[in-house]
């Protein structure tokens, strides 16, 4: 299988458009077509319909996707572990919500990892929340960071912080009911967040902001104004600048970070040593 086809395949899966997906690839427009026309005789079946420059994947292509999404990852970290050499020996993916690689004490792990394993290399993967076991059944990361461990047999689950959400805004003196006309910040903490979030009469409106970014949710609250969950040391720290406040007589959410790795992994030795190593400060120093 050519790579460089699903590489192609992909990237027409996310334009939904042959030229765009052409000028992101620094391809022709009839380049990606042949490429796309390899892969569909080389499979049998059509991958994309194409009516009135529409562009969508049929059932096929919608189930070669994940697939395809799988062999580019699992290809680009076998040539880096081929490609490791006498100071770099070993590699190790770990894979986390964009959420939690922009916690700034996930970097001081991550040093003190490098610390404590010599001529190790690291893969630091963005993963989805729903697809974090299947990435870690199909070896393509090692280990995950998450606040919500799946219930699945094999997995070994560490408990490493807890820490709290805390309902902010940049307006002092407020209270749950004077903040149900501000514009809602929903920062995407995961399914027992949301559960808990939705038993709040006052918060239950469309969000002018969605998403899995804590600095963007940061800056537009600062920016804009508005209020959401975030972590306390964000409060605290912007509350001690006078930036944002506590909404008084609000739920504090308790949360809980945790490693997943598979039971029997052919690199337990190595996620040993690095479970290992202290989380101290990194949820404090977000």
């Amino acid at each position: 299988m050519d790579t460089e086809l699903l590489k192609t395949f992909l990237e027409v899966t996310k334009t939904r458009h042959f030229g765009r997906a052409a000028d992101n690839l620094y391809l022709t427009q009839s380049a990606v077509s042949f490429r796309i026309r390899q892969l569909e005789s080389q499979l049998g079946n059509p991958l994309f319909s194409r009516q009135r420059g529409n562009v969508h994947l049929t059932a096929a292509g919608e189930r070669l996707q994940p697939y395809a999404e799988a062999i580019l990852q699992t290809w680009g970290r076998a040539k880096q572990d081929v490609a490791l050499t006498d100071s770099l020996n070993t590699q190790l993916a770990i894979g986390a919500s964009p959420l939690f690689w922009e916690f700034d004490g996930i970097s001081a792990w991550i040093n003190r990892i490098y610390a404590t394993v010599p001529g190790l290399a690291l893969r630091l993967e963005s993963v989805k929340r729903e697809g974090m076991a299947k990435r870690l059944f199909d070896k393509s990361i090692d280990l995950f960071i998450t606040s919500e461990p799946p219930k699945i047999e094999n997995l070994h689950v560490q408990k490493v912080r807890d820490y709290q959400l805390q309902l902010v805004t940049n307006q002092p003196h407020c209270d749950v009911h004077s903040v149900r006309d501000m514009p809602l910040i929903y920062l995407d903490w995961g399914t027992r967040f949301s559960v808990e979030h939705s038993r709040i009469p006052e918060l239950q409106r469309t969000p002018v902001l969605h998403t899995h970014s804590c600095k963007m949710a940061l800056d537009y609250i600062l920016e804009n104004g508005g209020v959401g969950y975030f972590p306390s040391p964000v409060v605290a720290n912007s509350a001690a600048l006078g930036e944002l406040y506590v909404v008084e007589d609000a739920p504090v959410m308790e949360q809980s970070l945790y490693l997943v790795w598979r039971e029997a992994s052919d690199k337990e030795a190595l996620i040993n040593a690095i479970v290992d190593v202290p989380f101290k400060n990194v949820i404090e120093s977000i």
